[in-house]
This record gives C-alpha cells, structure tokens and sequence, in this order.
C-alpha cells in the first residue's frame, strides 16, 4: 500500500494577501480558485511538487456553523493558535532573507536544531506559522 500526502488547509481570513504571500513571495503557483455560498478556497502548491496542494480556506469552512463558531475560529486564527504547515528549502538561510526582505513576519531567525534541520519560522499574513527547514549536512 502507497499512501502519499495529496492536500493539507491552511485557514486564512483574506485570500488576496494570502495569495500575495503565498504566490509572491514563497513563489507558489496557483492551481485552483473557487467560491462557494459566500466562501472561496485557493489552491497553491510548489512546482517541484505537482501532486500536493496546500488549500487556503475560510477559517471556518462549513456553512452551517454557528455566529459563535466563526467567531472563536476567527479569534484562534487571529492570535496565530492554528497549525501551519513545514516546508522544506535546500538553503534556509537564503529563504529567510528572500521572506522577510518582502516583509515577511519573523519568528525565528535561522538555527540549527538538535533534531538536525537548520530552520526558520515566520507568520503568514493570517497569522498562521509557517516554518522553513532545511536538512543538516553532516
């Protein structure tokens, strides 16, 4: 059996920064944009990676929830408490200079980690944290 990643979603609550960010900046291509009842979903992905997208969705993507619902989701994505996603560059520290020259918010500047990656993190403009890792050499 073959199990491979095809999707992961990152909520975020304006598309056209995102999609500044994401396109722009981190050099994604846009592979999918779609609006449904009121909501929109952009899907981005690497083009060394054709077959994994990321999906920018609506913090709360179902249109059947609550005003409270919507509300935490959109306090929790606010304060930067849902997850990101991991990228992987083959030079951390050119992406991090590459990011925050374009204004990217950092949270931490390149290191090397004990579990062998050198790596960095920023914010996206929704507030999610988006982490850039690169492999140790030995």
């Amino acid at each position: 059996m073959d199990i491979k990643l095809s999707q992961c979603f990152v909520a975020v609550d304006d598309h056209d920064k995102a999609l500044a960010f994401y396109r722009d900046v981190l050099g994604l291509e846009v592979r999918n944009d779609v609006g449904f009842e009121g909501m929109r979903w952009v899907t981005v992905g690497s083009p060394s990676q054709p077959d994994v997208d990321i999906v920018l969705e609506p913090p709360l993507a179902d249109p059947n929830a609550s005003p409270a619902d919507r509300q935490a989701m959109a306090e929790l994505l606010a304060k930067g408490l849902l997850r990101g996603v991991i990228f992987r560059t083959d030079d951390c520290d050119a992406t991090f200079e590459r990011i925050r020259a374009a204004g990217g918010e950092v949270l931490q500047e390149p290191v090397d980690q004990p579990y062998g990656v050198r790596d960095c993190a920023f914010r996206d403009p929704s507030g999610n944290m988006l982490r850039f890792s690169q492999p140790r050499k030995n």
